[in-house]
């Protein structure tokens, strides 16, 4: 499975969570120059989180590869709640005693009206169950969010919190799972 991060938007910077803007010109260039570093890739399908960003990026690799792309909201990124499109500045003064809080507990205290992470992180890996069950004979690619990217990182090839958040930042970043196994073994290698 190549898993992908979906192209920047214009709310780069915020929790963007479950909003859903659209793929920036910045974004465009990021999908096209995606499109020619897999292009000797052989994937079968495309699935993708059903949010825009996903699918403009989705879209754009099934294309190129006259290949489905599939929707699948699993895939979508954790609800930040009333945190969704804000910066973390804009954060604090909303209420900088919880948003203290909220780092030091972190992962494990819930934004206001957000998606707790034990829930968001049950939901991840439900889906990567189906998905590793779709590429069992062939291999597919998986558009979805940094957030996803990091709860597969951490929970199927042991990375630590630090290391998956680095290597999932760049929009459009991609990285291969392999089944294997053990752990260590998984994550095959980082492209982008």
């Amino acid at each position: 499975i190549l898993f992908i991060r979906h192209a920047e938007t214009d709310m780069a910077g915020t929790f963007c969570g479950q909003s859903d803007p659209t793929v920036n010109t910045a974004g465009h260039r990021q999908i096209q120059k995606l499109a020619e570093s897999l292009r000797t890739e052989s994937i079968a399908a495309v699935f993708t989180s059903d949010l825009q960003r996903s699918v403009t990026t989705a879209r754009v690799l099934a294309e190129s590869f006259a290949i489905p792309y599939v929707t699948r909201p699993a895939l979508r990124e954790i609800n930040f709640g009333r945190w969704d499109g804000l910066t973390w500045e804009e954060i604090e003064k909303l209420d900088s005693t919880f948003a203290q809080q909220w780092l030091k507990a972190f992962p494990h205290l819930t934004p206001p009206d957000g998606e707790s992470f034990e829930i968001f992180q049950a939901r991840v890996m439900a889906e990567t169950s189906y998905l590793l069950s779709q590429s069992e004979s062939s291999s597919i690619a998986v558009v979805t969010h940094a957030g996803v990217m990091r709860v597969v990182l951490r929970t199927l090839c042991g990375l630590d919190e630090k290391t998956a958040w680095a290597l999932t930042k760049p929009y459009c970043c991609t990285f291969r799972y392999a089944h294997h196994p053990h752990p260590d073994k998984r994550l095959q290698e980082m492209l982008g």
